[in-house]
């Protein structure tokens, strides 16, 4: 047997082998047509029998119970569960009992893929179930899956629980938590009502590059690149704004694109380094436009996934039904401060922070400075949809001018439950005021400042052959899903999110085991103090057991001026 396995998976080894003994490929490349689902049966046997006299499905079994001559076992296909019945002498009806004596009852597992055919009927506890008379074994499952437990009433028992295993392993947190499932139907849900709603008025969905000379059209610090050929860096895009904004130029009334943004910060509860995001420009549209289209937009969302323009969040119960509170960002920090900014300079807001407790560094300017006080004083109170408007100018570098408040600049952001889910500006088309605006950003890169925008001189560029006047939004895809699902975390949401390397099990004999447990993780220890508490150890045996150690890379040595130290790796 391998050296690591359990022996479970040791058994399912054996079992596979003997499969392929008797001739059986326990992985076979033909296809397998089936004509039923699950659902489908259980949901309408009842309506019309003469429709299930020959049915042919394929899933994982789930459970069995084996009961001599006969069998219940419970197949999962990728609508649900339903019930299968075999019985020895129908599925064998000669003198050779193997495929049910032997590779039923011995040689399959829980986890196993078969396919079945059969007849659908109804036992004598009333259950609709299946009566198989043939099956055919397709994957032989060399794990054993976590043995999830359900009571009459649909309660769980030892349940597939821990999240970073969920997360780490979806596809078998998929296959013992089928309920999860609806997450990421609903996630499909989500776009694909948005995407018809965008192609109902007209506008085209387009694809940008991913990898990017310059990471621009959005204040965040970039994945960084190399492409060997080019001989050139390339930045994973943070954004996709300024090629879609390419294309308005180009002549385009309205363009949108779901794509994947990748930013190189930290990970919450809300944020992943890679996330999904949507964006739309259309043409001759502004910023007050675009307000109300995103309400009738997201009122249609939440009626297509959840059945109702109200959708419970936790304790809240969200109204996406339009129209949404306003503020201007000025407004509602003093809303909830009592701090007017407007007329601050960038050292008096700075004093404020302080004066607050707000967290924050020299490299900050104005606009950084406001957003700090809104994201730690103001967010957390928008729970029912709410505009955040007109943004000061040091903010948005690629928002347009306001049309009569100096300093700010045509903006919005929509916050529900706390947390924001658009981002929408009367986009600046003036090429002169743009380039100024992207210099100033250079400015607070040379400060320090690593989500800086960088200059991109194309598509100033593009600007100077003329952009009509445009609206753009940007909505956060995956914090959307979150709020349709009720799920308070953005993993919940991702079929795999980002996760730390997972740790390896390491495999230590008796001797290594023993040596390992005189060292403290965070401790230092003198060689020679923990070679004299292994009083019966030769020095042969010593060497050798921490050589092992420090070559698999448990354990350390280091030199010091005062002497050999030891201590965990």
């Amino acid at each position: 047997m391998s050296i690591g396995l359990s022996e479970q998976e040791q058994l399912r080894r054996e079992s596979l082998k003997q499969l392929r003994a008797l001739g059986i490929e326990p992985y076979p490349a033909e296809a397998y047509e089936v004509n039923a689902y699950a659902a489908d049966i259980l949901a309408n046997y009842e309506v019309d029998k003469t429709a299930y006299k020959t049915v042919v499905l394929a899933g994982r079994i789930m459970s069995r119970n084996i009961m001599g001559a006969a069998s219940f076992t419970e197949l999962q296909d990728s609508t649900g569960r339903i019930q299968i019945y075999l019985k020895r002498d129908e599925l064998c009806p000669g003198e050779d009992k193997t495929l049910y004596n032997t590779v039923f009852k011995k040689l399959l597992d829980i986890g196993d893929f078969i396919g079945v055919k059969g007849y659908v009927f109804t036992t004598q506890t009333g259950e609709i179930s299946i009566h198989v008379t043939e099956f055919k074994v397709l994957s032989k499952s060399l794990r054993p899956l976590p043995i999830v437990k359900r009571d009459d009433e649909g309660n769980v028992y030892d349940g597939f629980t821990n999240p970073e295993l969920r997360y780490r392993m979806r596809y078998v947190d998929l296959t013992v938590n089928p309920d999860y499932k609806q997450i990421f139907i609903k996630r499909s849900k989500v776009i694909n009502t948005m995407r018809s709603y965008f192609d109902n008025q007209g506008w085209m969905e387009v694809e940008t590059p991913i990898l990017q000379p310059i990471h621009g059209g959005a204040a965040a610090r970039p994945f960084a690149t190399h492409h060997n050929t080019l001989d050139m860096p390339l930045y994973l895009r943070i954004a996709n704004e300024l090629y879609l904004k390419r294309l308005i130029v180009a002549g385009f009334d309205g363009v949108y694109e779901f794509g994947k943004m990748f930013r190189n910060e930290g990970m919450d509860r809300t944020h992943n380094p890679e996330f999904t995001s949507m964006e739309i420009y259309v043409a001759y549209k502004d910023y007050i436009w675009m307000m109300a289209m995103v309400e009738e937009c997201l009122e249609k969302v939440a009626i297509a996934t959840t059945g109702s323009a109200v959708v419970k969040v936790g304790a809240n119960e969200i109204n996406f039904e339009g129209p949404y509170e306003k503020l201007t960002m000025y407004e509602s920090i003093e809303k909830y401060t009592d701090i007017d900014v407007s007329d601050m300079t960038e050292e008096e807001i700075a004093v404020k922070c302080n004066e607050m407790g707000i967290e924050i560094d020299s490299t900050m300017g104005r606009g950084k400075l406001i957003d700090e006080i809104f994201g730690a004083k103001v967010e957390a109170n928008l729970i029912q949809p709410t505009y955040i408007t007109d943004y000061p100018i040091e903010m948005t570098p690629l928002a347009k001018k306001h049309r009569t408040a100096e300093g700010l600049v045509e903006r919005f952001e929509l916050f529900v439950n706390g947390k924001e889910i658009a981002n929408a500006y009367s986009e600046l088309n003036d090429p002169i005021d743009q380039k100024e605006r992207l210099e100033d950003q250079l400015k607070l890169a040379a400060r320090g400042d690593d989500e800086a925008m960088a200059m991109d001189d194309d598509f100033v560029r593009a600007l100077e052959y003329g952009m009509p006047p445009t609206s753009g939004l940007g909505i956060g895809i995956d914090r959307l899903v979150m709020l349709m699902t009720n799920q308070s975390t953005i993993q919940e949401v991702l079929f795999f999110p980002q996760m730390r390397p997972e740790k390896k099990k390491i495999e230590m004999t008796p001797e290594e085991t023993e040596l390992y447990a005189l060292v403290t993780e965070g401790e230092q220890y003198l060689l020679a103090d923990v070679k004299a508490k292994l009083t019966d150890w030769s020095n042969k045996k010593w060497d050798t057991t921490l050589k092992a150690l420090t070559g698999k890379g448990i354990l350390k040595v280091a030199k010091t001026d005062d002497g050999l130290f030891l201590s965990q790796k």
